[in-house]
């Protein structure tokens, strides 16, 4: 693969699959890698299982899998897209959602790689001044991804439950779900928001959460962390029957 770009786009693609073909999705998460290690433009990429519903857990949807991709420019993204073989994934699937992005903020490694090259800073901007900009306008989204200590899983695991309690009601939230790498190992959360604000009041305002974000830092619960906010610049398809930026997704969403 090559250096990775300055300013990408990033993609985060959902597939469901029918009753009929889970099998068939299931199996791609092994036969897809030496396809798209040459696809043109395609810079980082993994594939993720994911969890029931909008949280994260321990149950795991056997007809849901994710991919996250890095791209050098949209055009390689939509180029892509209109491929014979992304034509035939789609036909597999009984329903697909992708997400186009920008990141805005970020810090920390996935696979010990560092996603994003550091943002360029704005004429008479020191770099510390580029880190300290106003919060993005519009919708949002955050990826959370954690490589999580053996000794530490059943710490991480018990505190589960209270870090997202009342996620699913949370007023601005869009749609989010729980994405897993290494089964119970490695675990990513990802969420779409109606705005910065509300992102904030769950994330630093949730007793739950945060009490939860302390003891992972105190008690040294992760190898590896990486943060990820993102500009939503699209999205097209259905995620559950819907599409999370219609204008009438203004409420919390109820993912199952």
């Amino acid at each position: 693969m090559q250096a990775l770009p300055t300013v990408p786009v990033v993609s985060l693609t959902l597939n469901r699959y029918t009753w009929s073909q889970a099998r068939a999705g299931m199996s791609k998460m092994g036969r897809d890698h030496p396809h798209l290690r040459g696809v043109p433009g395609l810079d980082f990429y993994r594939l993720l299982g994911s969890g029931r519903g909008n949280d994260l857990g321990l149950g795991v949807d056997l007809r849901r899998w994710a991919r996250l991709a890095v791209w050098s420019s949209p055009a390689a993204h939509q180029l892509f897209e209109d491929s014979p073989w992304r034509r035939q994934e789609l036909a597999l699937t009984q329903e697909s959602y992708t997400l186009m992005l920008r990141p805005t903020r970020w810090h920390g490694q996935w696979g010990g790689q560092t996603l994003f090259a550091p943002p360029p800073a704005k004429p008479n901007e020191t770099v510390g001044q580029s880190e300290a900009r106003p919060p993005e306008k519009g919708r949002i989204a955050v990826l959370t991804r954690a490589a999580i200590r053996p000794a530490k899983l059943a710490a991480f695991w018990r505190s589960v439950p209270a870090s997202q309690a009342g996620l699913p009601t949370q007023p601005g939230l869009l749609a989010s779900v729980g994405l897993g790498e290494v089964p119970l190992l490695h675990q990513a959360t990802f969420s779409v928001w109606q705005d910065t604000a509300s992102m904030l009041a769950y994330a630093y305002r949730g007793a739950g959460h945060r009490g939860a974000m302390a003891q992972a830092k105190r008690d040294n619960w992760f190898s590896e962390q990486l943060f990820v906010r993102f500009a939503v610049l699209s999205g097209q398809g259905s995620w559950n029957g819907r599409d999370p930026l219609a204008p009438e997704a203004l409420g919390p969403s109820h993912l199952r």
